[in-house]
């Protein structure tokens, strides 16, 4: 299951004073879990801009200490910079990354902000997807009149959504926090071959949703036509959910289309990309690369490695970072300096740390020197998900084969269907790897707990039993997936390249060694169980697992031989 990740991008009412600063970075960095992105003071502004990431509930905890510290440290009173604000915290939104959506998003921001209201007396408007009342998606309307309207607000209907209570000392000093929760923004380059920051501007009106004034006559010089109200009217562009402008950088020597996508769901970077290079050759342009300001989500350059690979009528069922590769070569990311994805997609940023000593990290001779030392783990749960993510590779080997195979043009989808699910499934697998050494450790770990007193012992008993439980649970969850092996490699023999059936025979084999051997290890953890009704099921159904797997196995290898004959 995909991990949920949320950033958070809160901005503090201090630019000038590092110190101050610092304390409030130092808040977030305290919280296990988060991973403190960036910290971009401004001396003008007066302001600071944070970001970090992490999974929900570690981000809403490092959100709610930052904000305290903030609110002791800044004193709103005394405040003066070029930027609107109207508290110590000024906004701090949640930005969906992976696994979690914008209105969950909004959900979190409701909780933080009636947190932050009740715990640290610090009253918080709810804005954009987060809004609570109508006309608060707009920050602007929430912020109306800033810091110093709060005295007039504060108390009726114009006040925060929580902690709305007359102006007294405590909202003088800490002012009001806007929570909210928005969609990830990219902020994007097109690298064109031209100088003209004209005809960049043009593609520019061409693509952003915003568009050009429509005028009368020449679209150029010809007089901009008004609405009733005296607007202009506008000639909407082809991209929802982006806004864009044409400049010259000298640095790079060239014009470019620079682009904020507001919506990556309405817009993804792939689709706007292709766009632009659309209307820039219907202007006699080309785009020669594209620049990435900033970070990104994993899943932008994912669905663009897909949609490219499929342009091809090739199989996405391919490693992610082959994917990602397709994406950086497609649209050019590395055009004017190298792209390096483990510094430019937040969840590369975040997996840094979690990677320090996985097993499936380890080379394969690693891997095989380090089963083989005198430590209880890896042992064999670790090996039967290894042996079940051989099974699904193998399957999808032969998928990817028979999907690029000489005059099986028209069933590349057909195949890449199957690479996708083995994909995923050795994905799986591979987890399992690592989390049926942790499911061992967690088990030495309560016995290592103290049994000095009764409650000490209680506590301890109470743990190895959960920890035993998790590790019967880990290898029989290994054992449902290693077995879900078996219908990648049935189909492939049945239906697949024919010279490479003997590869799909041989994950069948390992899906079946998979099942059996993680089957063994749900039996002796179960027998440590107090609770043997819970036993006997986990037992029973690892029992009907391995009944299965032989049948399949011998039935495939069955086909395999009659194959070869």
């Amino acid at each position: 299951m995909e991990k949920k990740i949320v950033e958070c991008v809160p901005n503090f009412s201090e630019g000038r004073n590092m110190a101050i600063i610092k304390q409030i970075t130092d808040e977030i960095e305290r919280v296990k879990g988060v991973k403190l992105l960036d910290v971009d003071p401004g001396e003008a502004t007066n302001r600071t801009v944070v970001t970090f990431v992490g999974e929900p509930d570690a981000v809403l905890e490092a959100a709610f200490q930052a904000v305290g510290k903030a609110g002791q440290l800044i004193d709103m009173r005394g405040h003066h910079g070029a930027h609107p604000r109207m508290g110590a915290t000024d906004v701090c939104p949640l930005i969906p990354v992976a696994g979690i959506t914008l209105e969950e998003c909004a959900e979190l921001a409701h909780k933080l902000a009636e947190r932050i209201a009740r715990e640290h007396n610090i009253p918080c408007y709810c804005y954009e997807a987060a809004a609570m009342k109508p006309g608060r998606q707009n920050l602007a309307v929430c912020r109306a009149g800033e810091y110093e309207a709060l005295p007039e607000k504060m108390n009726t209907e114009k006040g925060p959504d929580f902690g709305n209570r007359p102006f007294d000392e405590g909202v003088a000093r800490t002012g009001c926090t806007a929570v909210g929760a928005r969609d990830f923004l990219i902020a994007v380059n097109y690298n064109l071959n031209t100088t003209s920051t004209r005809r960049a501007n043009a593609i520019a009106f061409d693509v952003r949703e915003k568009g050009r004034p429509v005028r009368e006559g020449n679209p150029i010089t010809g007089k901009i036509v008004k609405d009733e109200n005296g607007n202009n009217v506008m000639k909407p562009g082809t991209l929802k959910g982006t806004k864009a402008i044409g400049w010259y950088i000298d640095e790079y020597k060239i014009a470019q289309v620079s682009m904020n996508i507001t919506n990556i769901n309405v817009t993804p970077l792939h689709v706007a990309f292709d766009e632009v290079c659309r209307c820039a050759q219907n202007r006699g342009i080309r785009v020669t690369g594209t620049e990435i300001v900033g970070l990104m989500p994993k899943r932008c350059l994912i669905e663009a490695g897909k949609y490219f690979l499929e342009k091809q009528q090739r199989s996405t069922g391919i490693p992610e970072e082959d994917i990602i590769n397709i994406a950086i070569h497609s649209m050019g990311l590395d055009d004017l300096k190298p792209f390096d994805p483990q510094e430019k997609v937040i969840e590369f940023m975040l997996e840094a740390d979690d990677k320090k000593n996985r097993l499936v990290d380890l080379t394969v001779t690693g891997f095989a020197d380090e089963t083989s030392r005198e430590s209880p783990a890896p042992g064999g749960g670790s090996i039967s998900a290894y042996m079940g993510a051989l099974a699904a590779s193998l399957g999808t080997m032969v998928a990817n084969l028979s999907s690029h195979k000489p005059g099986w043009d028209d069933r590349w989808n057909e195949f890449s269907v199957w690479a996708d699910k083995g994909q995923a499934l050795k994905v799986e697998l591979l987890h399992l790897v690592d989390e049926d050494t942790d499911a061992f450790n967690r088990i030495m770990a309560a016995f290592g707990m103290p049994k000095k007193t009764d409650e000490d012992k209680a506590a301890r008993t109470a743990a190895i039993q959960d920890a035993t439980l998790y590790a019967t649970q880990v290898p029989l969850r290994t054992m449902k997936a290693s077995f879900k092996a078996f219908e990648i490699c049935r189909a492939m023999v049945e239906t697949g390249n024919p010279n490479s059936v003997t590869d799909a025979g041989v994950g069948a084999l390992a899906a079946r060694a998979a099942v059996i051997g993680a089957g063994m290890n749900v039996k002796i953890n179960a027998q440590s169980l107090t609770d043997r009704s819970v036993a006997e099921k986990l037992i029973g159904e690892a029992n009907e697992l391995v009944a299965k797997a032989n049948a399949e196995e011998a039935e495939i290898t069955a086909m395999v031989e009659e194959k070869i004959k």
